[in-house]
């Protein structure tokens, strides 16, 4: 996947818009903002995050023209129904998207449909999202419509069980690399001009991770790297679907972090000579909440780190320190985690990234990263265990720093 080359023999698909789609839009014409909705089976909660955006869309932009686009996987349950039944007057597209199967592709349609309708301004929302306000289309689009940002991220509360990809690599690494702290660099919800929606489409990454849930950070790094004005949008707690970090992320683990570690290699040149962070400024003023409890099981974390273990050994001892696998065994052995924190954890994720500048098989390297991620995640669900909210995004920003602070291990290894 490095570099996002194409897979030999199979070519990219022109568009992700269906003709039924396609039809829609021009009959549409044009819209000066638009709402992007990527779905899958998710009738049960889209009508609410449909009806919530109209809502917003009138209340903040009264005298625009806006449109609401879904872009579906396919469902069989009535979720592109619910969104024209609960768009409330607002003109509504929805439809089923082409090309691989993933959340990238449906950004994908809904990017071509941006540039269809000529829009100035334009959000993405998860369609499975219970906390959505109207306030929250405001916040992701009104600094882009008043021309003040180009890139709005969301800033929400989240659970300290959840959200742990982001919290031990997709945060820490991109203030790291990139210099702007970015607390959720992968968060679902974004706002962004038609010239990034543009350079989106342009890129040659829609055979590779990026069409599945690499998309989120993809967006994210193109915009720092093009050095686009990024600003956060306080949205409150973010209430979904949550997923236990040892049942269910293991897919979207190596999808992001491979495509993490293959932009890494595409812009090493606009991270090498970075220090430090300075933050993205914040849109809304930042109320502490209590997010929803997420359950999560240390002892599935570590069985998965076990029998992971043993599948990538040998790429451990091709990639990683002395030292990261020393404590890695130590945890296999007593079941212990807590070594795989701070400084070592940094540096096995910088393990990780190094590895990438000789080697194209960027999965590969996500997938060897995987197991120590839930040793991490099992650590740092012993090292919250007793916090409330604030505690814990403490010692989540520790952890960045620990990442800024050991950069240059990174730089001597990409440079070795």
């Amino acid at each position: 996947m490095a570099d996002f080359l194409m897979r030999e023999g199979h070519m990219p698909e022109t568009t992700a818009l269906a003709p039924d789609m396609r039809d829609a839009l021009r009959k549409t014409g044009r819209a000066e903002l638009l709402v992007g909705i990527p779905s899958y089976k998710n009738a049960a909660t889209i009508g609410h995050v449909a009806r919530t955006a109209a809502e917003g869309l009138r209340r903040y932009f009264p005298d625009a023209r806006a449109v609401i686009v879904n872009a579906d996987g396919g469902s069989d349950d009535g979720t592109c129904d619910r969104v024209r039944e609960s768009a409330d007057g607002v003109p509504a597209i929805a439809g089923r998207y082409q090309g691989r199967s993933g959340k990238g592709s449906a950004f994908r349609a809904i990017f071509e449909a941006a540039r269809t309708l000529g829009v100035s301004a334009a959000a993405v929302v998860d369609s499975d999202l219970r906390s959505i306000t109207p306030d929250w289309i405001g916040r992701l689009l009104g600094p882009v419509a008043r021309g003040e940002a180009d890139y709005v991220a969301p800033l929400y509360a989240r659970h300290k069980h959840d959200g742990t990809i982001t919290n031990t690599i997709a945060y820490p690494l991109t203030r790291a690399l990139y210099g702007v702290r970015v607390r959720q660099p992968i968060g679902g919800e974004f706002g962004f001009t038609a010239e990034l929606a543009r350079a989106y489409l342009d890129a040659p990454v829609w055979e590779s991770d990026v069409a599945r849930f690499g998309i989120d950070i993809f967006m994210t790094t193109t915009a720092l790297v093009r050095r686009a004005r990024v600003v956060q949008a306080f949205l409150g707690a973010k209430i979904h679907d949550p997923k236990d970090p040892g049942a269910d992320l293991g897919p979207m683990f190596t999808q992001v972090v491979g495509t993490v570690v293959a932009l890494a290699r595409q812009h090493a040149g606009a991270w090498r000579d970075v220090s430090g962070s300075r933050p993205a400024p914040v849109i809304g003023e930042v109320i502490p909440v209590e997010p929803e409890e997420v359950r999560a099981s240390t002892q599935i974390l570590i069985e998965k780190l076990r029998a992971g273990a043993a599948e990538q050994r040998k790429t451990w001892d091709e990639i990683l320190s002395a030292e990261v696998r020393a404590s890695a065994d130590r945890a296999i052995e007593s079941g212990d985690t807590s070594a795989i924190a701070g400084d070592l954890w940094a540096r096995a994720v910088y393990d990780v990234v190094a590895a990438a500048r000789d080697r194209d098989d960027t999965e590969a390297l996500a997938r060897a990263l995987l197991p120590l991620y839930f040793a991490r995640v099992a650590a740092l669900i012993g090292e919250v265990s007793d916090m409330d909210q604030a505690g814990a995004e403490r010692v989540v920003e520790r952890q960045a720093e620990s990442f800024e602070r050991t950069k240059p291990y990174l730089l001597e290894r990409w440079g070795a």
